[in-house]
């Protein structure tokens, strides 16, 4: 079947139509939804009534999925209720309950609502993420993106050439610590250990600069930490304009794309009393960002 690709706001986020999960995609198909991630950063298929092995299947298809042997939560694979290779991103424990308000992994999930680029926090980070939506809250529950190469390109003369040699450090810890979140034990602070990133990175495919700033960015190398905080919240206030920004309605069978070196991400508020499932398969990184 042919792929048709529209889009769903006036900048950047298509949705591609035509397209079934549940079976194997052709190289045609493969190269078409890679081009439009390349070039529109997000990337909706609807409808997609799969599995985690059909979305697993289907994110291989663009490379190998990240290695999750390396720390990204402090919950256990042994904790949660998913097989290897695809990642939790409800509000359920490991036997199918709503998790507690008072439980630290709710704590934790709550970081997912600053914006933040996925696994920035690893020496390379991720390429693309695909979150799927199986369950959703009647109520709330957005994915929002911003588009980190329209907010470069906006940037004055001067702030570009200040941001475009800056090293900066990302750690999970910084980001929850945003949030209050700071009773972590010693082995997930050892595991939270802050990795260098370059601030400005170049797009491969287009060649396009763009900003990669994400809530686990909590340094800036040669500043001292308050004004390095002070410039990368200026930062993030400016890349997430609403004019930068597309805001994803969730209907069951969404199936979303984003590529994490072009965009920000952040989930919104929703009913916490009812159950959000969306599952997460990510592509890893192939190169250090420095």
């Amino acid at each position: 079947m042919t792929l048709t690709i529209q889009p769903l706001a006036p900048v950047f986020a298509v949705e591609i139509l035509g397209a079934d999960l549940t079976r194997p995609q052709t190289a045609e198909e493969v190269a078409t939804i890679a081009d439009a991630v390349d070039r529109h950063a997000v990337v909706v298929l609807r409808g997609q009534d799969i599995t985690d092995e059909q979305q697993i299947a289907f994110t291989q298809a663009f490379g190998a999925l990240e290695n999750f042997k390396t720390a990204g939560h402090i919950r256990k694979r042994d904790d949660t209720r998913l097989g290897a290779g695809i990642s939790d991103f409800s509000n359920l424990d490991r036997n199918g309950n709503i998790i507690s308000a008072e439980d630290r992994i709710w704590f934790f999930k709550l970081g997912d609502r600053l914006w933040h680029s996925d696994s920035s926090f690893r020496e390379i980070p991720a390429r693309w993420s695909l979150l799927s939506g199986r369950a959703l809250p009647s109520w709330g529950g957005n994915t929002e993106f911003a588009d980190m190469r329209l907010a470069y390109e906006a940037l004055d003369d001067r702030t570009k050439a200040e941001v475009e040699d800056l090293i900066c450090r990302h750690s999970l810890m910084y980001s929850r610590e945003a949030i209050g979140f700071t009773a972590l034990t010693a082995e997930e602070i050892e595991s939270f250990r802050p990795v260098r990133q370059r601030l400005v990175r170049t797009q491969r495919a287009t060649g396009r600069k763009s900003l990669f700033l994400s809530s686990h960015a909590g340094e800036i190398e040669g500043w001292t930490v308050p004004e390095a905080r002070s410039f990368l919240r200026e930062l993030t206030e400016h890349a997430t304009q609403p004019r930068f920004v597309y805001s994803h309605a969730w209907a069951l069978g969404d199936l979303v794309i984003w590529d994490n070196a072009t965009t920000m991400h952040r989930a919104t508020r929703f009913d916490r009393n009812e159950v959000r499932d969306v599952r997460r398969t990510t592509l890893g990184g192939t190169e250090s960002t420095l």
